[in-house]
């Protein structure tokens, strides 16, 4: 089996990377106020999960951002991309692959509007292409 080399620091800043993206994708100047409506959230809502506390589900999403960072981490190495452009196509054919076939779930099954799918995967689809980008050139 092959050992694969991982920048432990590219993961970090790639998973950090994950999370700003996050709030700026997601907060009122740019998709917040679209993806509360599409799913249906009101302002008192979002106050009342403000008030529970959202600090475990922040840290659960950044250990996710850092799974996600790292076995891209070992993707990229294997297929020896070392350029941003590789960066790119290798986040764009695991977003291709592994995200969008997965949530379409949520539009199938759980009656979600094609809309919300569209935003959520569109963050998705711009973190790893980052990342790629990032784990690619500081690999």
């Amino acid at each position: 089996m092959p050992v694969y080399e991982v920048n432990y620091l590219a993961v970090l800043v790639a998973a950090i990377a994950s999370m700003a993206l996050g709030a700026l994708w997601y907060s009122p100047r740019l998709f917040g106020k679209m993806w509360m409506s599409l799913m249906g959230f009101t302002e008192a809502h979002m106050a009342e999960a403000k008030k529970k506390g959202m600090g475990k589900s922040y840290a659960i999403m950044f250990v996710g951002s850092l799974l996600m960072a790292y076995v891209l981490s070992h993707w990229i190495d294997a297929t020896s991309s070392s350029t941003v452009g590789a960066g790119f196509q290798a986040g764009f054919w695991a977003w291709l692959g592994f995200i969008a076939p997965v949530t379409l779930g949520s539009v199938l099954w759980e009656g979600k509007s094609w809309k919300l799918w569209v935003l959520n995967n569109g963050y998705q689809l711009v973190l790893l292409l980052i990342m790629g980008a990032l784990l690619s050139v500081w690999a």
